[in-house]
């Protein structure tokens, strides 16, 4: 006979531990400059595994209660004074919090499985043969190669995508592009240039978590629309507008991250009519735009950069290493984003932007692609039998996907499940960090077909059930 699995909605041990800890330290009970008992002494103390005892003190390193010192263990940080708790709703201590779980998805250690990893892998983007271009790129940039770039970006690579954009549908000139740093710096800039303290700012929920890190940061009151198989729902986005006249609104309309919706092309229009009544700003993340139709609806394409800002990136088709993204928006934004990309961080990588540039020139690059959505497609279709098997509930179910929304209707909290699989080597994505209340316990994992696939996440799970 098999008993049905729960989980609690209680907070996981780790943060649990991390919460314990924090108290105490503002308590005095462990003081400024002083060592914190060891991995070892608090998971046999408690008993309690290995993982959460690290997972608990990574939280409180990103809170900036404890810094470790290598070889010596883990010590209060000095300047901390006992008898009054930081400020939990500081902007900074809620960015950290961000990081923090960013530092658990990045995290690659020998022989963990990263279910909820939001890359295809490695073997895939080798078909795009970055190793045998970088003589291409040092013979034709000497002059420049050992100097700051230009301040919008490499001009012949703006020039490629203007004809990129172009096939999408998006007509715009070089001088409308800004190459930068990826897409997240692409997003920091913007946030910088429209978001003063206290504003609100309306993003995709569940939606881009790094992003909510940079609102935080900036103290923005951020506001989630719920996402839904076809966008955004409407009727939320109006109430809000009405009620809160927000500035701007950050979404994803096609591969959505985490769900794997795309927009439908009558919910666009629509949402396009509702920017315009309220004088709202778009800013469209389409990092995935490798993994969609050049057909499909894009807000930008359809606005033509008037109440739209367009961000795109070659992290998920290229290399993530290579930290390329570029944003499109009207010509005067973008001499003012370049302006302040020079005094954040002076420009972006030439070097960086030469090599997509030699490798979208490159006649396989097409072919690259293509094979790349095969294998996806592939995969896409694999994981959802695969899922249903198990018994899981799929959010929705495009060709292919980079992100599979799903949920285990005898595990209402998906942070719970994470925690457990954690201690069997197996890294999940939480619903509640994509969510602009990542303290309300969700049912939903993002989860990537390719690595869903891996007999290990199965064999897991099986294990947990019974």
């Amino acid at each position: 006979m098999k008993v049905r699995a729960t989980v609690s909605t209680s907070p996981p041990l780790f943060a649990a531990l991390a919460e314990s800890l924090e108290r105490q330290i503002h308590e005095g009970v462990y003081k400024a400059g002083e060592k914190l008992p060891s991995l070892r002494e608090i998971a046999a103390l408690r008993s309690y595994g290995k993982n959460t005892v690290i997972s608990a003190f990574e939280l409180l390193v990103s809170r900036g209660l404890v810094e470790p010192r290598r070889g010596s263990g883990f010590f209060v940080k000095e300047g901390l004074a006992a008898g009054g708790a930081a400020e939990d709703n500081s902007s900074l201590h809620r960015a950290m919090d961000i990081v923090w779980l960013m530092r658990m998805q990045l995290r690659n250690e020998p022989g963990q499985l990263t279910v909820g990893d939001a890359f295809p892998p490695s073997e895939w983007l080798a078909g795009a043969r970055l190793d045998r271009i970088h003589h291409k790129v040092a013979r034709g940039g000497l002059g420049t190669l050992f100097r700051y770039g230009d301040r919008l970006g490499y001009a012949p690579l703006r020039h490629r995508l203007v004809r990129h954009l172009a096939h999408l549908g998006l007509d715009a000139s070089p001088q409308q592009i800004v190459l930068t740093h990826g897409a997240n710096e692409a997003m920091d800039l913007i946030v910088r240039y429209f978001v003063p303290p206290g504003a609100v700012v309306l993003i995709d929920d569940p939606g881009y978590y790094p992003l909510l890190g940079k609102l935080h940061l900036v103290g923005a009151r951020t506001v989630g629309v719920p996402r839904l198989t076809d966008g955004p729902d409407l009727q939320a986005l109006e109430r809000l507008l009405k009620a809160l006249r927000p500035r701007v609104f950050f979404t994803q309309s096609l591969a959505h991250n985490p769900t794997g919706s795309d927009l439908s092309r009558a919910k666009a229009k629509a949402m396009l009519r509702l920017a315009e009544q309220h004088n709202l700003l778009l800013v469209e993340n389409d990092a995935l735009s490798d993994f969609r139709s050049a057909k499909a609806p894009r807000l930008s394409a359809l606005d033509q950069l008037e109440r739209t800002l367009y961000v795109g990136s070659f992290s998920k088709s290229l290399s993530a290493a290579l930290r390329v993204g570029f944003v499109a928006c009207s010509p005067d934004l973008a001499n003012d984003l370049a302006n302040l990309k020079i005094l954040t961080g002076v420009s972006s990588s030439e070097y960086a932007e030469r090599t997509v540039d030699t490798l979208l020139a490159e006649r396989h690059h097409a072919r690259h692609l293509e094979q790349l959505r095969e294998k996806l497609a592939e995969a896409t279709q694999q994981a959802y039998d695969l899922l249903d098997t198990m018994g899981a509930r799929v959010f929705v179910r495009p060709q292919h996907s980079l992100f599979i929304w799903a949920r285990w209707p005898e595990f209402p909290d998906a942070q719970a499940l994470a925690q457990t699989m954690l201690a069997k080597n197996i890294v999940m994505a939480p619903g509640n960090i994509f969510s602009v209340n990542s303290q309300v316990p969700s049912p939903w994992s993002r989860c990537n077909p390719h690595a869903v696939l891996d007999p290990r996440f199965r064999q897991a799970f099986d294990q947990l059930r019974r």
